[in-house]
């Protein structure tokens, strides 16, 4: 064995840490610190540390399985394992036509398997329908920062500026525990004088940090930010010189504030005014100063009004596109960013282009060798996807994705997923959604595949393979190019991430998200390169012995212009209204949901870490004393949580750290106590993003 070590990135969220793998006796990697990376420092959290033992046998699958005649999954070869899926594909599509297959990815897809499942679905398959689990992550934000600013990228700038700002707006976000390396920042912010605002209905491990926590009540972030923009006006806060010269829209956005007056809004969140006038105090003082955005705000039924809002504070204070200050949102996902530019988002094409674009659709089929018109339009969101599984979708292939625990309304998708005439999933673990399924897929990852992601600042990072994956393995590229070829496309699905990474980057030319100016041997020297990155015009075959000069990429954006046609920052004039499920007699308290520090996501990867699982042993319903008393429970009683979609139990977690009309539940566990069984899936009429932060529920004791 070559003990050799690879500088490469985590493989969980999206600030992508830096990392070096040394191989180690069992065909698993050691974890050590790479102090060079800049986001992390050498800094990790305890998944990232742990990330080598979901690698172990015994952990992960290691030999592609097929639904036998007595209803088990069986080992099987992978000649027999393609052949099944092609099969089952290529009769759904002749009896039904191509929009009934479905296609489900993931945010943990590195770009080139982004892309290349993109292309898969609408080159191979000639469906419309794909979508992926990004849309559960921050499709509101997307959506607020295109209407906005003319494009979306998480961060417009790097992390290094928080610290150097005056004061941050932590709205919903809760990164000691999901993305705990991150937290130095906004420590550093306050060493440094800068001040932090926390925006949450808990009084969370961040919010502990804060020089003023905001408590608003679940579903009310909206109405919060047009109180803040409210009293920015009536205090004359308002920088007039920015708005007339870099923005427009300012009086109907204005108008729409003027109607939030402080009052009013703290009879609908539950936050004081005085706390209102002390939050425009912090945020305004300071010449620079940046709202920061995560899923609390974003992932509710007008998540991307919401969002509007507080980019509009941050625009009648002139603060966007002005050095160290700004709209950011913090993306969850390790390749979020990445995965929704780069085609498997149901309304993409490559380089963040529109599909129903002219243009777009032909660049992206010259580089495709196919007609543009071959081309289908787009399909259904994520949600509206897993819904119409069994009816007008027959046959789905879901790729890095767990929505039977991942998803609103769970136990209704699992029972769609049930409906399907067939299901293939590729995973690197027997997930909850991959045990449905009629063919499962042992997938490489991580430590086992070359690749590249998109960091939360828009920075491309290139994961480097240290191990070879175990035999019976293969990884994701290779199974498109499998499938591609038995279902009759020979060509365009080669199995190299690089050779991949070569062709996404003529697709994104010229598109929003361009990467053209990026290549694997600039990524391995510089560390990452922010996009967009254009590559250099072509040489004019002058003789002057000189080489283009390469775009050095853009850490940060709107510094000149905004993205739009006229180059003006756009207000969204929005208004506050109501959760989709307000509480009621039947349903009293208001349940929202979130993560905790030793589990990632569904848990499909990290509830198979002895250490993460003693941490974090399984669910629970976190709610307030009074509500305890109410309910006439004491620590570690079980609880029903009951909402109109379903029933789930867990034990109580009784703090003073969350409001007493509201319950909280962490969302990675399946079985009894899974969260998202009682979620709402009303979508945001925009971004089509559910709404999972907040929906009406009653709180019962359960007695034996």
């Amino acid at each position: 064995m070559q003990n050799t070590t690879t500088p490469t990135h985590c493989p969980y969220c999206a600030l992508q840490c830096g990392m070096n793998l040394t191989p180690v006796e069992g065909g698993t990697v050691e974890v050590s610190e790479r102090v060079d990376f800049p986001v992390n420092r050498g800094a990790l959290c305890g998944k990232g540390r742990t990330a080598p033992e979901v690698l172990a046998s015994g952990a992960r699958l290691a030999s592609p399985l097929v639904r036998a005649a007595d209803g088990t999954l069986a080992p099987a070869g992978w000649d027999e394992a393609l052949d099944r899926i092609a099969g089952n594909l290529a009769r759904t599509r002749a009896e039904y036509g191509a929009d009934a297959l479905g296609v489900f990815g993931g945010g943990g897809l590195t770009n080139e398997k982004a892309y290349a499942l993109g292309k898969f679905a609408r080159v191979v398959l000639g469906t419309s329908q794909i979508d992926y689990n990004g849309r559960f992550c921050m499709s509101s934000a997307a959506a607020a920062g295109t209407r906005a600013f003319g494009l979306d990228r998480g961060l417009p700038f790097p992390l290094e500026d928080v610290p150097r700002t005056g004061c941050v707006i932590l709205v919903g976000s809760n990164p000691a525990e999901t993305m705990p390396p991150s937290l130095r920042y906004f420590t550093e912010l306050r060493e440094n004088g800068g001040t932090l605002i926390v925006v949450d209905p808990r009084r969370t491990r961040t919010a502990e940090q804060a020089d003023l926590h905001l408590a608003p009540r679940p579903g009310t972030d909206l109405a919060l930010a047009l109180g803040l923009l409210h009293l920015v006006i009536a205090e004359g806060r308002v920088d007039g010189a920015y708005v007339e010269e870099r923005t427009s829209g300012w009086e109907e956005a204005r108008a729409a504030a003027m109607a939030h007056w402080p009052e009013y809004v703290e009879r609908i969140t539950g936050v004081s005014v005085p706390e209102l006038r002390e939050a425009v105090r912090l945020f305004c003082a300071p010449e620079a100063a940046m709202v920061l955005t995560a899923r609390g705000p974003e992932q509710q039924a007008k998540g991307t009004d919401t969002v509007g809002a507080w980019i509009n504070l941050c625009l009648a204070t002139g603060r966007v596109g002005r050095p160290l200050s700004g709209y950011g949102c913090l993306t969850g996902q390790g390749n979020g960013q990445g995965g929704r530019e780069h085609g498997q988002k149901a309304d993409q094409l490559p380089g963040y282009r529109k599909l129903t674009d002219p243009v777009a659709r032909r660049h992206v089929a010259e580089v495709w060798g196919v007609a543009p018109d071959s081309l289908p339009g787009p399909g259904r969101s994520a949600y509206e996807l897993l819904d119409a599984l069994g009816t007008d979708i027959r046959s789905l292939l879901v790729m890095g994705s767990n929505p039977v625990v991942s998803a609103p309304r769970a136990a209704h998708v699992e029972e769609r997923l049930r409906s399907l005439d067939f299901l293939a999933v590729c995973d690197v673990v027997l997930s909850e959604t991959a045990e449905l399924a009629d063919v499962v897929l042992p997938v490489t990852q991580w430590a086992e595949e070359t690749g590249t992601t998109t960091s939360l600042e828009g920075r491309v990072l290139l994961r480097r393979r240290a191990i070879t994956p175990p035999e019976g393995v293969r990884g994701d590229l290779e199974v498109l190019h499998g499938l591609a070829a038995r279902l009759g496309v020979e060509k365009g699905f080669p199995t190299e991430p690089e050779e991949v990474f070569e062709e996404l980057r003529r697709a994104s030319a010229g598109g929003p998200a361009d990467y053209s100016g990026i290549d694997y041997r600039r990524l391995a020297e510089e560390g990452g390169v922010f996009w967009p990155c254009p590559a250099p015009p072509a040489d004019d075959g002058a003789d002057d012995d000189t080489d283009p000069v390469p775009h050095p990429g853009t850490p940060r954006l709107f510094l000149d212009r905004f993205a739009t046609d006229d180059g003006r920052a756009r207000f969204a004039p929005v208004a506050h209204r109501p959760s989709a499920e307000e509480p009621d007699e039947e349903y009293p308290v208001l349940l929202t949901t979130g993560r905790v520090v030793a589990q990632y996501q569904s848990g499909a990867q990290t509830r198979r870490v002895a250490e993460l699982n003693a941490a974090a042993p399984g669910p629970f319903v976190q709610l307030h004393p009074r509500l305890a008393a109410r309910l006439g429970a004491a620590e570690g009683d079980p609880l029903a949580v009951v909402s109109r979609r379903g029933r789930e139990v867990a034990p109580a977690r009784i703090t003073t750290g969350i409001r007493p009309d509201t319950v909280f539940m962490p969302f990675h566990w399946p079985g009894e106590g899974r969260a998202n069984t009682l979620t709402n899936p009303a979508l945001d009429p925009t971004s089509r993003m559910p709404e999972f932060k907040v929906c009406a529920v009653r709180v019962e004791t359960v007695t034996s």
